[in-house]
């Protein structure tokens, strides 16, 4: 599995420090696809529980091959990790990394009124709470009209608790590092408990067939249709950690099933 993670490193994109500190950063990439209009683009939230990853190892070379394909720009994040830093401070990282790309969106090409938050795993977790619970656009100046969807991938943290409670001992340190044991703190962190309205104008959910990971995205689907908000959620054939990883690695390749599935909704999304 390293060495497939070592396989589909990206490194050949624009690095760009959207904070001060140096896991503050991003890697851009333009569209292979040149328009006169300015691009959309898809912000990428690496996985890797909370506390290692980076945007070279755990974006995906298809990803971003793909879509640059497509017309759109593409950029990928690091964050601050777990246990430097919070879950709280992670989520403001994505929403600052959006902050800076809206307002430098003349100097990389992009629209700044057509960013959609893509994220794997703990970033999926991420996206979507930055999504549903407001506070943290606001506090990078923003409001949830200033994204124009989320992409959660086989995510599985949305209802903390419930998934520490299911984690086991092999996830135990990881979920006890990120969420604590304050039952007040998972539930804010929660994305499935902060979807009542406002949210992101749309999510599309995407997951594989592992036990936690479906029961926690449909939940969550269910919640942002309670409140109201459009909500696509598709499954695909994988299961165990290697279902997880070939979602993230895959998506892009044009022969995965979930590749036109998140182009179709793309192509709604951004209106091209």
């Amino acid at each position: 599995m390293q060495a497939q993670i070592r396989e589909d490193q990206t490194v050949d994109g624009k690095e760009v420090a959207y904070g001060k500190d140096p896991l503050q950063t991003l890697a851009f990439w333009a569209p292979t696809l040149q328009t006169t209009r300015p691009a959309p683009l898809i912000l990428f939230v690496h996985g890797g529980g909370w506390k290692r990853g980076d945007k070279t190892n755990a974006t995906g070379k298809a990803k971003v091959a793909h879509f640059r394909e497509q017309g759109y720009a593409v950029a990928s994040i690091d964050y601050r990790l777990v246990p430097n830093a919070t879950i709280e401070q992670q989520a403001a990282d994505v929403a600052g990394a959006l902050a800076y790309m809206k307002a430098h969106a003349g100097e990389f090409g992009i629209d700044p009124a057509r960013i959609v938050l893509m994220g794997h795993s703990a970033g999926a977790h991420l996206v979507a709470l930055v999504g549903t619970d407001p506070r943290y656009l606001q506090a990078a100046g923003l409001s949830e009209s200033d994204v124009a969807g989320i992409v959660p991938i086989d995510g599985a943290a949305y209802d903390v608790a419930k998934q520490v409670e299911i984690g086991g001992r092999f996830m135990a340190e990881t979920y006890g590092q990120a969420f604590g044991t304050d039952p007040e703190r998972q539930r804010a962190l929660s994305p499935t408990f902060q979807a009542a309205a406002p949210n992101a104008p749309a999510f599309l959910i995407l997951h594989v067939q592992r036990k936690d990971g479906i029961a926690q995205s449909q939940a969550l689907a269910e919640a942002l249709r309670k409140a109201g908000t459009p909500v696509q959620i598709n499954d695909f054939p994988g299961t165990g950690l290697k279902g997880h990883m070939v979602i993230n690695r895959s998506l892009g390749d044009p022969s995965y099933a979930a590749t036109p599935v998140v182009d179709a909704w793309l192509k709604a999304r951004f209106g091209s």
